[in-house]
Formats: C-alpha cells, structure tokens, sequence
C-alpha cells in the first residue's frame, strides 16, 4: 500500500482538525457531567422568608404634651405647653420666672405638673393678707345664732350646755315632729329646762 504523503500545508489543516474534534468532544463530556451532578431545585433548602415579627416596630407615638395656666406673681402669665414629666419650676419658667415680689416659697416647685392645671404664684402681699386671715384673733369674733331647724348635730354640740347626747335629740325631735316654731319648743327635748334654754337664748334661732 503506498505511503500517504501530505503537503506541509495539509498536515497543519488536519491537525486544526483534530484539535476541534477533541474540544468539541470535551465540551459535550463537560456539559453532561454538570448536568447529572447539578442539583435538583427540589433538593435546594427554600430561604425562609424574613419574619414580619422580627422586625422591631418603631414608635411613631407623639409625646404627650400638658397644657397649664400660669398666673399669679409670674412675669408672663398665662397658658404654656410643656412636655409630659415637667414640674412646676419649669412653668414658671416658660412664664418668663417669678417677680421680684413672688413668694416662691409658698410654691412646691418641684411637683409635676397635671395637663389643665393652674399654677399660682403668690405675690408677697397677697400671702401677707392670706397670713393674716389665717391668724387667730385674741378677741373673739361674734358668732351668728344657730338655727335649730337646719343645724348639724356637729353645730349644736357646740353650743354652752348642749352636749353630743343632746344634740342628737333636737336633731331627732324636728325629724319626727316638724321644724322648731320658737326656742321655747325646746323645753320638749329631754335634758333641757327653762334654765338651760334662757342660756341659749340669742345663740339659737328658728
């Protein structure tokens, strides 16, 4: 059988060939190989999709804001907004600060504030006036007549010479018998005679 002879130029067209059908051959050997080693997408875990309840809610709550009244011995009174947890001492601040003749020292400044409340500083006058009412008086003030028809049991004990026992029993005589028509009715009441009622004569009325 005669020798096959190639020119230089064949030779290198058949290996170019050759080299195609070995890359073709590998990348069809490849492709099969991945396709039977690739996994299944039913073999695939599913990503758990993210919890709505993970998620930290964000508060979208305004805060609580009080409105108050300030008046009183204050440089700007009146109506200021402060934020929930403030005290009486930042109110009046917001008014501007108390006056040269404020009684702060009448005033908790330290107590929170309540929404819709006053806050009144005194002025050193109306606490001297306020002093003074308060004060007990050495000489002893007239007292008005007690009227036996609407006066508590409290009230009538009061008076010189009618005792707790006693009081209840004119208060227990007009219920069952109808209002007092004079002091005099009272000689009805057990414990109480002519002398004790000339006693209460001018402190009791009907």
């Amino acid at each position: 059988m005669p020798a096959l002879t190639f020119t230089r130029r064949q030779a290198l067209s058949l290996a170019a060939l050759a080299l195609l059908g070995v890359f073709a051959a590998a990348h069809f050997l490849g492709g099969r190989a991945g396709s039977t080693s690739s996994p299944s997408s039913a073999d695939v875990p599913a990503l758990a999709a993210p919890s709505a309840t993970s998620t930290p809610a964000v508060s979208t709550t305004a805060p609580s804001v009080l409105v108050v009244d300030v008046a009183g011995a204050v440089r700007r009174p009146g109506l200021y907004r402060l934020p929930e947890g403030s005290r009486i001492a930042d109110a009046i601040a917001r008014a501007g600060g108390a006056t040269p003749h404020a009684e702060t020292a009448l005033v908790n400044l330290a107590a929170p504030l309540a929404d819709g409340e006053q806050v009144l500083v005194p002025s050193a006058s109306v606490a001297g006036v306020a002093a003074a009412a308060a004060a007990p008086s050495g000489a002893p003030s007239p007292t008005a007549p007690v009227d036996l028809n609407s006066a508590t049991a409290e009230q009538l004990d009061a008076l010189p010479g009618v005792g707790p026992v006693t009081a209840q029993k004119i208060v227990d005589y007009r219920t069952q018998h109808g209002p007092f028509t004079s002091v005099d009715d009272l000689d009805a009441i057990p414990g109480i005679g002519p002398a004790k009622i000339a006693d209460l004569q001018g402190l009791v009325t009907t």
